[in-house]
């Protein structure tokens, strides 16, 4: 009997094993396991994205890393990670990791984004001029002051860039650990203006709705000769599409990976209509606008 009960619980291991590697689940560009870095500043449209993909792909698994920039281009310029999705390009700088290396770039636009200032609701102001941004983060005199998601993130790149100074001043500018800390300081505080992308301040942030009802968006007006400079606009959906929002930028998926992959399958599907329908429904302008179908029957 001890025999032939050792002989039954090998079998049902060696049946388990066989079962487990027929199971293992391929690698395409529906099913796998991706690698993936994502901006915070974009976070929440992305974490959307991928959690209706998983349900359109049950087999499709995200290992996702969501950190603000410079946290996460160590990982993808060592090549730890060959997926991100960030608000900007490469710099040709940062390509040069991957073309020594003969490994294609892939890059793919699936949004625009809108970096969005905002101050309490009890605050006299409703407009700023890109010029007086400017002039703060440069350190000249204003009673305004800033704070920014976070002094690794994206859009402190964006405006140190913008203002074309290495570091912000030593008064006047201040940042936090997060995008929600920011909604929640504005909130209580009238003496700041947040800056953070607009993802973060739509209704899906159910989180913060209590916060976000005491904030109101600024108005903002372009430099003169540029796209906006006629008027004061907000980063809503027909200003970022038609592009005449100041603070306007794109998101792109960059695919190092190589070969055609669960990460090219994402990309692809974030392009789509199914992927650019979750983009217009988030507040943010999708990179094409999808025509809509209308079915016309005739009355009997």
């Amino acid at each position: 009997m001890r025999n032939i009960l050792f002989i039954f619980m090998l079998l049902a291991f060696v049946s388990c094993k066989r079962k487990a590697k027929t199971e293992a689940v391929k690698e395409t560009r529906t099913s796998g396991t991706l690698k993936i870095l994502v901006d915070e500043s974009v976070g929440p449209i992305v974490q959307e994205q991928i959690g209706i993909f998983g349900l359109d792909y049950p087999q499709a698994k995200f290992e996702t890393i969501i950190k603000p920039e410079e946290k996460l281009l160590p990982a993808f310029l060592n090549d730890s990670v060959r997926v991100i999705v960030l608000p900007r390009m490469l710099t040709k700088q940062e390509e040069k990791y991957y073309n020594q290396r003969n490994i294609k770039i892939n890059t793919s636009r699936f949004a625009v984004d809108g970096i969005a200032l905002i101050t309490n609701q009890g605050n006299i102001d409703s407009v700023i001029t890109v010029k007086e941004v400017i002039d703060i983060l440069q350190g000249k005199s204003s009673d305004k002051k800033l704070v920014f998601d976070n002094a690794y993130s994206s859009t402190f790149q964006y405006f140190k860039q913008l203002a074309n100074i290495s570091q912000f001043p030593a008064k006047g500018v201040y940042s936090k650990n997060s995008s929600n800390e920011v909604i929640k300081l504005i909130a209580q505080d009238k003496n700041f203006i947040g800056i953070l992308g607009m993802n973060w301040i739509t209704d899906r942030n159910s989180k913060m709705t209590d916060y976000l009802s005491q904030v109101k968006v600024l108005g903002v007006k372009n430099l003169k000769g540029k796209v906006g400079d006629d008027q004061f606009y907000k980063p809503t959906q027909d200003n970022l599409i038609n592009g005449i929002y100041p603070f306007l930028r794109n998101v792109n998926i960059i695919d190092c990976e190589g070969r055609d992959g669960l990460g090219t399958g994402f990309a692809t599907w974030l392009r789509s209509q199914r992927g650019q329908l979750i983009v217009l429904k988030s507040g943010l302008a999708p990179h094409k606008l999808m025509p809509r179908e209308i079915n016309l029957t005739k009355e009997k």
